[in-house]
């Protein structure tokens, strides 16, 4: 479905009846990369999947997406399918986009998962990191998103999952560099939401223990101070794919 917002198209998809379950995807991703996940937790549960600004079917806006941009465009999706009290479960950059729906409308919050995804800003070092892509993505765009995707797996498990690293690799391309850059800046400039974690009582985080994005370490301890439940998965930062059965279980009993 095509919602219309201002100057965008914001594509969504809604699939089962019940409690109102939104996945959003991560950088470089779009919805459909839950649809696995979809499969089984639509069996109980209304779940709305959205592709953020300048990824999958949904436009540009601008030349920075921040993450309060994204959660609007979610809360307007909302809108539009009257549902007023959602569980919001992100990857990666979707979590960012969570927290940022979570401080923005907490009226509007059942519970957040944090899927390979963190409250914590982008340290200095990741942040010199953004700009160097953002500058290649101008230059080199295909060898840029060809890195950007292997780097998401763990080393173990590049091998087994070659197939669908090429597939993700195809998709992404597919996103115009604008969002790639806008995105990126959004991600970048994006603050510290320790507190808004702290302040959720229905949540989770799920970390990759070989996660090559997100040091496992940080996220165990970002659990810690922000009381929030740790389930801990032996894969990358891509859950879905690298430890699929496990997170599917996961996330059933997450939204029960």
């Amino acid at each position: 479905m095509i919602l219309k917002y201002k100057e965008l198209e914001v594509f969504y998809s809604v699939e089962g009846t019940g409690n109102a379950i939104v996945l959003l995807h991560g950088f470089l991703e779009n919805s459909t990369m839950w649809k696995d996940i979809v499969k089984e937790l639509s069996i109980k549960n209304k779940v709305v999947c959205i592709d953020l600004l300048g990824h999958g079917k949904t436009s540009c806006q601008g030349y920075i997406h921040t993450m309060e941009d994204m959660a609007v465009v979610v809360k307007e999706v909302l809108r539009e399918l009257r549902l007023r009290k959602v569980i919001i479960i992100g990857h990666s950059m979707g979590g960012y986009v969570g927290l940022a729906f979570a401080e923005k409308y907490p009226e509007n919050l059942k519970g957040l998962c944090l899927l390979n995804s963190t409250s914590q800003a982008d340290s200095e070092e990741r942040k010199e990191l953004r700009l160097r892509a953002i500058q290649m993505a101008q230059t080199n765009y295909k060898a840029l998103v060809s890195m950007s995707i292997t780097n998401l797996f763990a080393l173990e498990t590049r091998n087994q999952f070659s197939k669908e690293i090429e597939i993700l690799k195809e998709e992404a391309l597919q996103i115009p560099v604008q969002g790639y850059i806008a995105a990126t800046h959004g991600m970048r400039e994006r603050t510290n939401r320790e507190n808004v974690l702290f302040s959720i009582q229905k949540k989770l985080l799920i970390a990759g223990e070989n996660d090559p994005i997100l040091p496992f370490e940080s996220v165990r301890k970002e659990a810690l101070k922000t009381k929030t439940p740790l389930q801990i998965l032996p894969n990358g930062h891509m859950s879905h794919i690298e430890t699929k059965e496990e997170l599917i279980t996961v996330l059933k009993n997450f939204v029960k």
